[in-house]
């Protein structure tokens, strides 16, 4: 089929394969939504999976429907090694903004800028260079004595409880959303946590929405006990057979175009219902059909391309991080699992690898901070990536 009108090239959807099936936390924000603005108390929000099942896409979504209900939102990527005040603050600027086009006192707007870019400041150490300060570019003086004590965690509740009260002025509220949450630092963490439980007992009109890796719970509540009382916990799996056809057939009907029922069992059989390997699957299937509907051999054809496009862009990536010590790590899992997405215990790894476990803990750390696995449950670990086990088998080192 024409390769122009593919409706599985990346943006090319109204609706990508990402957000199929996606309708049941779709309308549960809607809730959120609604019932924040109406000043009743609600937890915020957390998105755990593995990578792939489309987190990213569905949290854009989300702030996308903050926007379209008026609501100020700020979207930020956490990242290791990388404190929170410097990309907080660029989103709650951007909430601001959007706030401050409905709100009738510019004053009140003013002051709570001011307030965010003394927040904002304090994320460059005292005593640094002239030329290592970091500028915030908020146009107006920092405040005095309100969110630049220093302290993350006395900082982030008074600055939220500012930016929650200026969208209380008109009306709506704030969405601040967190990808790549597990990122976070752990004081930073906890500070969130903090800020989080001050809001939930005022019923300010700011949620935090954060989406992370499946181990994030267990993040947040070493960081804070209470942590499980704060955020509703919403896990996000791969599309059953049902989602995972409607996202396939929804997109090619739109072009006027069709797809077998045998095309569409081999597609789920080779992406497994994971959105992001239904894209790349559904795309390549459509680039190899030579005509109207696609057909099981398209699908056949196309599995190779689709494949090594996998190989390089989503699983080599990441294996390319590791250390020759983390590679022997990730072969052994994939080993012991077959090259299954299933967990596999820690001390059989080590008699598998003939270490000793003390001796694999730093190769463990390492690949957990880089996001590669995670810690299933208490002395078991798997991949954050699906199908990970089965590329490291196929493709060798």
């Amino acid at each position: 089929m024409d390769p122009v009108r593919n409706p599985f090239a990346p943006g090319a959807g109204q609706r990508p394969p990402e957000l199929a099936g996606r309708d049941r936390e779709v309308g549960a924000f809607e809730v959120v939504l609604e019932r924040i603005a109406r000043g009743r108390p609600e937890r915020s929000l957390v998105l755990t999976g593995l990578r792939g099942v489309g987190k990213t896409v569905l949290l854009g979504e989300l702030r996308s429907m903050a926007i379209r209900r008026g609501w100020g939102a700020g979207k930020i990527e956490a990242r290791p090694d990388s404190g929170l005040r410097r990309p907080l603050s660029a989103a709650l600027h951007r909430a601001v903004r959007e706030l401050a086009v409905r709100h009738r006192a510019p004053d009140r707007v003013e002051q709570v800028l001011g307030v965010l870019k003394a927040f904002a400041l304090r994320a460059t150490p005292e005593g640094a260079k002239l030329r290592d300060r970091w500028q915030p570019g908020i146009d107006v003086p920092a405040a005095s004595g309100r969110a630049d004590s220093g302290d993350i965690e006395i900082d982030l509740v008074e600055l939220f409880t500012d930016v929650a009260e200026l969208a209380a002025d008109v009306g709506t509220g704030v969405a601040l959303l967190i990808d790549e949450m597990q990122d976070v630092p752990a004081e930073d963490v906890s500070a969130l946590c903090a800020a989080c439980h001050e809001l939930s007992q005022s019923g300010a009109p700011l949620v935090v929405v954060g989406a992370g890796l499946p181990h994030l719970p267990a993040v947040l509540s070493a960081s804070k006990s209470y942590s499980e009382r704060l955020f509703r916990y919403v896990k996000i799996d791969r599309l059953d057979r049902a989602e995972h056809d409607r996202a396939v057939t929804a997109p090619i009907e739109r072009e006027e175009a069709g797809i077998a029922p045998a095309a569409l069992a081999a597609l789920f059989e080779a992406s497994g219902g994971y959105p992001y390997f239904v894209q790349a699957y559904a795309k390549a299937a459509w680039d190899a059909a030579p005509g109207d509907p696609i057909t099981a051999e398209d699908v056949a054809v196309a599995e190779p391309e689709a494949a090594g496009e996998l190989a390089v862009g989503f699983f080599g990536s990441r294996y390319e991080r590791a250390t020759p010590a983390e590679r022997e790590y990730l072969h052994g899992m994939a080993v012991l699992n077959e090259g299954r997405d299933e967990p596999v215990g820690t001390a059989h790894l080590a008699e598998h690898l003939a270490r000793k476990p003390s001796s694999l803990s730093p190769a463990r750390d390492s690949l957990i901070k880089k996001g590669l696995v995670y810690s299933a449950e208490r002395g078991r670990i798997a991949f954050t990536v699906p199908h990970f086990g089965r590329f490291l088998l196929t493709a060798g080192d």
